[in-house]
């Protein structure tokens, strides 16, 4: 593989170009080559500036992409109180995995392959994003509390963390303000409080979408369609 394109690579001053093969290809196939070399050259880190440290340590969301060792895809919100992303050096951030549906989908992936791609978006004070791609490992609470006594219990029973991620930051780049929605928060006093970790179906969100409904549905029709033991054995006695 040509050294300037080699994949997996975000490098400040070392004259390796980020990204992969296939963004090279597509810039030199719809001529973009200059335009994201200007992009890769101002915005594009291998660490966390002061500036990005400063935006993710407020932070109240971001969204996650992992892939398994297939590639096959997934991605996935997570949410917290201002902080609940700690960023603990210039190349490494962590954040808790709270309770959830029990899949756990991102960790199963994490497992099989390190790699993820988060995406923090500010749609209330600054109306920016900032992308952070890296290899991610998986602590355990007591673990992550023994070597950082620092972080502090959280007074949330739904939001006691038994699992932590680990991200060693590769690259990290903004995610430009022209297509975010400026969006503001409830008030207080007008929201419901969130119900941390809980296993209530309804404020889970329900059948939301008709997914129960539907697999019900098929699966009473496919009972319907498979013979019963008993019309089984009466047809078996009269043939």
């Amino acid at each position: 593989m040509a050294p300037e394109i080699e994949h997996g690579r975000a490098a400040e001053h070392t004259g390796v170009r980020p990204g992969s093969d296939g963004e090279h290809l597509m810039q030199r196939h719809l001529g973009t080559t200059e335009r994201a070399d200007r992009f890769y050259d101002e915005q594009v880190l291998d660490r966390l500036n002061p500036h990005m440290r400063e935006f993710v340590a407020r932070q109240e969301m971001f969204f996650l992409a992992s892939a398994d060792r297939r590639g096959e895809c997934d991605s996935t919100f997570r949410a917290g109180p201002p902080g609940f992303v700690r960023v603990l050096d210039e190349r490494t951030l962590m954040y808790p995995e709270y309770r959830g549906n029990g899949v756990m989908a991102s960790m199963g992936n994490i497992a099989e392959n390190p790699q993820v791609g988060i995406l923090m978006v500010d749609f209330t004070r600054d109306r920016i994003g900032l992308h952070v791609n890296g290899r991610a490992r998986l602590l355990l609470d007591e673990e992550v509390r023994a070597h950082h006594p620092e972080i502090p219990p959280d007074p949330a029973p739904g939001r006691r963390a038994r699992l932590w991620v680990e991200v060693t930051v590769q690259e990290a780049y903004i995610h430009c303000a022209k297509h975010i929605p400026h969006l503001q928060k409830v008030p207080p006093q007008q929201r419901a409080a969130r119900d941390w970790g809980t296993d209530d179906y309804r404020r889970k969100g329900g059948d939301f979408f008709g997914a129960a409904e539907q697999a019900a549905t098929s699966g009473r029709a496919r009972h319907a369609d498979t013979p019963s033991a008993t019309t089984s054995a009466s047809a078996s006695e009269v043939y």
